[in-house]
């Protein structure tokens, strides 16, 4: 267990080294505590202590503990509600401590997983489609009402879309960050952000203050896939950053479950091609959940209950609209051909909308529709 006073020098020697210096960080707690390293570097006697390949770093490292701030600088940054666990701590998360390459520190704001719980990343495509975004809303709001906790990297797309969705069912979820976790990316997200910071949590490697950078975003998938039980892929091209999440996984020996889709959809293409490779195949939440616990009985959740198609001819459109755009021209033919009877282009229109007001359908491009329920 780490003494109070010595965690605010921690935090100086973490980051006063910079980014992917884990061996480093370890040497020089091996060495002496962090306070003492402190010292040391202000005497500008860390360098005799080390071997001459950390020359540059013990520079950096002598340079910051002459102007650093080490007990004010750790008081504005827990007045912000930003805390740390180090690896060999109680409170670090078992399941990431197990991981080959598991991080040395992680900075927190909000709680972290409960070990005793099961944990599922629900990952995908940023630009996703109608039908990946609307089984991650499911995937995320059941998986809550289960009591799973939802871990992701809150990007745009599936992993939002999903922690969104398990955090209006009432339900735990993490975003994992590749930045400071005081730093709300993308900026767009600022509402799931603040909804994680008071019923979830945000966590990084990185500390406060650290810019989100394409360089940053690989390492941290290896935390999402190292926090959890299993990993669910929505949707994926084919060339995805997604599966570098999914390489990780299976690295660390987690589950990966891959809802299938169309061949000809590129969106569904990185699934298919993981299912082709061993991927376990899901295609509804009541399927991952009796994966996770063969005992699982789900009753029928209350969107399900509440759900009832509309009747007439916007039940008939609902049945002709997909989730991939339509065209006006071909749902307008389609409705023809399928029963058999003429439908006036301005009625169509009229009734298309309407079943856009309803939330059933949505325009895209003044002449494109897609299913959204």
């Amino acid at each position: 267990m780490i003494q109070d006073s010595e965690r605010a020098y921690i935090h100086w020697l973490y980051q006063a080294m910079g980014m992917g210096n884990r061996r480093l960080f370890r040497e020089l707690r091996q060495l002496a505590t962090a306070e003492e390293i402190y010292e040391m570097a202000r005497k500008g006697l860390l360098e005799e202590k080390l071997s001459g390949r950390y020359q540059k770093k013990v520079q950096k490292i002598t340079a910051s503990a002459i102007s650093y701030d080490v007990i004010g600088e750790y008081e504005r940054m827990t007045e912000r509600g930003i805390e740390f666990t180090a690896v060999e701590e109680e409170g670090f998360p078992k399941k990431l401590a197990t991981i080959p390459d598991a991080p040395s520190l992680i900075y927190y704001a909000g709680k972290l997983p409960d070990d005793q719980c099961k944990s599922v990343a629900v990952i995908g495509a940023r630009e996703c489609s109608e039908y990946g975004h609307r089984m991650a809303r499911e995937f995320g709001k059941m998986l809550a009402e289960a009591g799973i906790q939802v871990i992701s990297g809150m990007a745009r797309g599936i992993d939002g879309i999903g922690q969104t969705a398990a955090l209006r069912a009432g339900g735990y979820s993490l975003g994992v960050l590749g930045c400071g976790v005081d730093i709300c990316y993308p900026s767009e997200h600022r509402t799931l952000y603040e909804q994680l910071l008071v019923q979830g949590g945000v966590c990084s490697e990185y500390p406060p203050g650290i810019e989100p950078r394409a360089v940053l975003f690989p390492p941290r998938n290896r935390i999402i896939s190292g926090l959890c039980d299993a990993v669910l892929v929505i949707e994926a091209k084919e060339r995805s950053g997604t599966l570098i999440t999914v390489d990780m996984a299976l690295e660390q020996g987690r589950e990966v479950y891959a809802l299938p889709g169309r061949t000809t959809d590129p969106l569904s293409r990185g699934c298919n091609r993981l299912i082709r490779q061993g991927a376990e195949i899901v295609v509804s939440p009541q399927d991952l959940l009796k994966e996770l616990d063969p005992e699982f009985t789900k009753k029928e959740t209350c969107e399900q209950q509440m759900f009832f198609m509309p009747d007439g001819m916007k039940g008939q459109l609902m049945q002709i609209l997909d989730y991939q755009p339509k065209s006006m021209d071909v749902i307008h033919k389609t409705y023809e051909d399928t029963y058999n009877c003429y439908l006036a282009i301005p009625e169509l229109c009229h009734e298309l909308l309407q079943l856009c007001a309803m939330g059933y359908a949505g325009q895209i491009g003044g002449s494109y529709y897609v299913r959204k329920m």
